[in-house]
């Protein structure tokens, strides 16, 4: 998990770009090809309920597909406490699998540990439409908060960080829409 000169890097494309949870040492934008950022993991714990669960992004793999994130270089001697913070955190259910992805930077490539979706995995719901995407999102709260706040906070560091996503920017306005 360890970049080639021994540093920890983490890919974020979701919650970790505006609350990473570790001490981080530098960042950079960074673009993963061959997955896409998508509402595609049904949230159980942090965004919904098993009753009324939420929706929460994850990298669905996808041919010719792309997602523009933020890489995290973990502060030096930080390493085995951050992944521990992220397993805690990020492998609640097993909806995750824990992977390392190449990052391309604009001070050049990277390996980055990432958390993925699992396709086989029951949480799993890619291909919604985004008007049920919408819905889904505007109604469920969870054990962190509703989820059109997860919704917000991503689209708005996003922005803010000048990386457009289309799918979230349209599903950030029909939230405000339907609430």
């Amino acid at each position: 998990m360890a970049d080639m000169d021994g540093s920890l890097w983490v890919f974020g494309y979701g919650s970790l770009i505006w609350d990473p949870g570790f001490p981080v040492a530098e960042q950079s934008i960074g673009r993963v090809d061959g997955w896409h950022r998508s509402f595609c993991m049904r949230s159980i714990h942090h965004r919904g309920t098993a009753d009324a669960p939420g929706l929460v992004l994850a990298l669905d793999r996808a041919d010719g597909a792309a997602c523009t994130g933020v890489a995290f270089r973990v502060a030096p001697g930080a390493e085995a406490e951050t992944i521990a913070t992220l397993r805690d955190r990020e492998l609640i259910s097993s909806a995750y699998l824990e992977t390392t992805l190449p990052v391309a930077t604009s001070a050049g490539a990277i390996m980055a540990l990432a958390y993925v979706i699992d396709p086989d995995h029951v949480q799993y719901c890619g291909g919604l439409p985004l008007e049920e995407q919408a819905r889904i999102i505007a109604a469920a709260s969870g054990g962190r908060g509703p989820n059109r706040d997860y919704l917000w906070s991503t689209t708005a560091h996003l922005a803010a960080l000048g990386v457009s996503d289309p799918d979230l920017e349209w599903l950030a306005d029909r939230v405000r829409q339907l609430i």
